[in-house]
């Protein structure tokens, strides 16, 4: 594991901008590790748009931030073919989707058919233009954030997208220390008159070997086992949890076990580990899952979440 300090190193800079927040710190980085999106959520305040610009400046990368809004079109993300009247055709601008590490920003601030139009890159790492087809660059990853639904002004996000999302993370309020360590830091800042900009510590080629050595992460045969029970057992949730099968519609696809396998790995590899523990598993199963499962009207309505249920299934399903 040649090139694991250097990620460790890089947690330690995004620790260092960041007060607290550790979760997402980590999650972003196991993003960057796998090579998965990240959908961070969040009410505004809370840092989610400066946690993925400052992991963003810490890794020597092509970056793009783009504001979703109701009037973004598809082609404002994939690029368009502009008419050339000197050569007499049509030429590719492509767009700032062809960059390495995005930042959709407030991504459920534009309708579906704008969203609709990352799933092509984000599962293919690819866009299709005017019949073209087009690759994106190998380090390639979206880091979205979201204001949670109930929020006015946002448009629910499709199922299909969601499930092209390695993480969803939901984050809370920081603590009484935490806000009190922010506060200080920005009135240092404002009478300094400054900000300290440090240069970055990975570079691409860094993040690509370090991907190559996750997935030399070692994952026992029972543990595999185990992370295909948990996501099984979304599905047939009479089985485990019969109180709660009413409320679910729809449990996780195989594309959770992958996630979940993931993910872990890549945990573990921030831990100093070449392989993985139950422990892992269990950390990373509410971030892998709770975009993946769908509940029913009836959920809501007596206040059941994803995350409760979540729990209560990781509690019955047998560790090995």
């Amino acid at each position: 594991m040649i090139h694991q300090h250097k990620l460790i190193e890089l947690r330690s800079y995004l620790q260092r901008v960041i007060v607290g927040q550790h979760n997402l710190l980590d999650r972003l980085i196991i993003g960057l590790l796998t090579g998965g999106h990240v959908l961070v959520e969040g009410v505004p305040g809370l840092a989610k748009t400066t946690a993925v610009k400052t992991l963003a400046a810490g890794v020597h990368a092509g970056f793009q931030r783009i504001q979703f809004t109701p009037d973004l079109l598809p082609g404002d993300l994939t690029g368009t073919d502009i008419y050339n009247p000197q050569q007499g055709d049509f030429c590719f601008v492509s767009g700032p989707l062809f960059h390495e590490i995005i930042l959709a920003d407030e991504i459920n601030r534009a309708p579906a058919k704008v969203q609709s139009a990352l799933l092509e890159a984000m599962q293919e790492h690819q866009i299709t233009v005017g019949g073209e087809t087009r690759a994106l660059p190998a380090l390639f990853m979206v880091m979205a954030t979201q204001n949670p639904l109930e929020q006015a002004g946002t448009y629910p996000l499709p199922e299909a997208q969601l499930d092209r999302f390695l993480l969803h993370v939901v984050l809370d309020y920081p603590g009484l220390d935490d806000e009190l360590e922010i506060l200080q830091r920005d009135r240092r800042r404002l009478a300094s008159g400054s900000v300290a900009v440090e240069p970055p510590v990975v570079d691409v080629a860094t993040v690509l070997a370090a991907r190559a050595e996750v997935a030399q992460v070692h994952i026992d045969p029972m543990l595999e086992r185990y992370i295909v029970s948990v996501i099984a057992a979304t599905r047939a949730l009479a089985q485990w949890l019969p109180d709660l099968a009413r409320f679910v519609e729809v449990g996780a696809s195989p594309r959770g076990s992958l996630a979940l396998a993931r993910a872990a790995a890549a945990h573990a590899y921030l831990q100093g580990r070449d392989y993985v523990t139950p422990d892992d598993i269990i950390e990373l199963a509410p971030d892998c899952l709770r975009h993946r499962i769908i509940l029913k009207f009836n959920a809501r309505l007596e206040g059941v979440t994803r995350d409760a249920l979540l729990k209560q299934l990781l509690d019955v399903v047998p560790v090995p």
